[in-house]
């Protein structure tokens, strides 16, 4: 790309892959729109953590939300691009991860509260930006077809969000708050 601007969303319209114009508020947007933000947040988490292999963990994390960008943005599946794929063993991927923080982990006997360190804060906040992100999803594949894969990796991937809040609190001696609720 020689510029990064193209001028053709001045007027509140953008491209599909595919060609297809659409506003700027189509709920396609909205969706890898959204992606992107939690894409970000995680860039955010990997600046601030300082073990090496989950840096790696979160850079395939993003890997694949740009992926899931991708096919989001896409308007038509025989697209003659080809696309990213995103596969089971993506999944899979994360839930061999919670797994193996889970088994560090003091059981959960109630609700915490975010927060205790900064990257434990920013780690929930990831976990919500991707529920919301898992919301979005749902909503479009109301109207538009969405590949399965799709949600259940965004569904997994805010418990692998939550399982790495818990171990950061504890890599970071944050300790978790929990929830007592005034009845």
């Amino acid at each position: 790309m020689a510029k990064i601007y193209t001028k053709s969303g001045d007027s509140g319209k953008t491209s599909l892959i595919g060609g297809t114009r659409v506003p700027k508020y189509d709920d396609r947007i909205e969706a890898y729109g959204t992606v992107d933000e939690l894409k970000a947040w995680v860039g955010l988490i990997r600046d601030k953590v300082e073990e090496v292999s989950l840096r790696s963990v979160l850079i395939e994390i993003q890997d694949r939300l740009s992926t899931i960008e991708s096919l989001l943005a896409s308007d038509d599946p025989e697209t003659r691009r080809k696309l990213p794929v995103l596969l089971e063993t993506d999944v899979e991927f994360l839930e061999k991860e919670i797994d193996r923080m889970n088994e560090s982990l003091p059981p959960l006997k109630t609700f915490i509260l975010p927060g205790g360190h900064e990257v434990v804060s920013i780690t929930h906040i990831t976990r919500t930006v991707c529920r919301r992100t898992e919301r979005i999803i749902a909503k479009l594949s109301v109207s538009v077809a969405v590949n399965p894969l799709i949600s259940k990796y965004i569904n997994r991937l805010s418990d692998y969000f939550f399982v790495l809040s818990r171990k950061l609190a504890i890599d970071y001696k944050a300790g978790e708050t929990p929830w007592k609720p005034r009845v």
